[in-house]
């Protein structure tokens, strides 16, 4: 025998699942957010066929051993067409091993990037230049830095190809390069750094050590002090969520082509 407080639940049940097989219809908005990763799959081996994880071929080096601290970021919108890299004997983060001597780059820095970078010279050092096809910049400044430092050191050649794109702090990698070039169609993006508060470059006084920081590395690049500080100026006046394009000939008056 059923208790009338049972029957009653029981009604309420059956009262409640008529609402809601009829309340899509009519009273609810369901709004699904689908995130979509885009992943660069390759064919990997290196010259014997055999598999080359980048994790396995690290550096022991100090300044690539820990990851920076995360701080200030240039990156601007990635393009809205992928870039056909075409087919690579590895990969490591952005960098895409096309052959002995030749390695294309697509996609942000991260704060893994410079061990990144460190693994494939390891397994590659032979590698001498860098076809920059699509780079938005950087997700790390400090880590940047890092990396830019490193492909001055090992000798690369950085070019921008045929309908190539760099932006932000792509650029400083770019004028990484002990020999650099464009092609005449190239892209160069520029705008103001941030740091993780939403400061930009001019929210700092001009004697704030930030500044001197990107001064000395656009020296250690090769452009003088007048060269290095124009430069500077001309990218901090676009503010951070804006991007100046510049052409090959643009740059050439800042910094020497090859």
């Amino acid at each position: 025998m059923v208790s009338p407080s049972a029957l009653v639940r029981t009604l309420i049940a059956l009262l409640f699942a008529g609402v809601l097989a009829f309340a899509p219809a009519h009273a609810q908005q369901v709004v699904t957010v689908t995130t979509t990763t885009v992943t660069w799959t390759y064919a990997t081996g290196g010259d014997d066929g055999d598999f080359i994880d980048e994790d396995e071929a690290l550096l022991d080096d100090d300044a690539l051993a820990a990851d920076p601290d995360p701080g200030a970021t240039r990156r601007y919108a990635p393009s809205t067409q992928l870039p056909t890299l075409g087919r690579a004997k590895a990969s490591f983060g952005p960098f895409s091993v096309i052959d002995a001597t030749t390695v294309r780059m697509a996609g942000d820095v991260d704060a893994a990037t410079p061990r990144q970078f460190a693994a494939m010279m390891a397994a590659y050092p032979t590698l001498k230049r860098i076809e920059m096809v699509d780079c938005p910049g950087s997700l790390d400044e400090a880590a940047n830095l890092i990396l830019a430092r490193a492909i001055r050191r090992a000798g690369m050649e950085t070019v921008v190809p045929r309908g190539g794109s760099v932006r932000s702090g792509a650029v400083e990698l770019w004028m990484a390069g002990v020999r650099r070039s464009a092609a005449p169609d190239a892209e160069f993006g520029v705008h103001s750094w941030a740091d993780e508060y939403g400061r930009e470059a001019r929210d700092y006084p001009e004697s704030d050590p930030v500044h001197a920081e990107y001064l000395s590395y656009y020296r250690e690049m090769g452009l003088d002090d007048a060269k290095a500080r124009a430069f500077y100026a001309m990218t901090n006046a676009t503010p951070f969520d804006d991007v100046r394009y510049l052409t090959r000939d643009d740059m050439a008056r800042y910094v020497t082509l090859n």
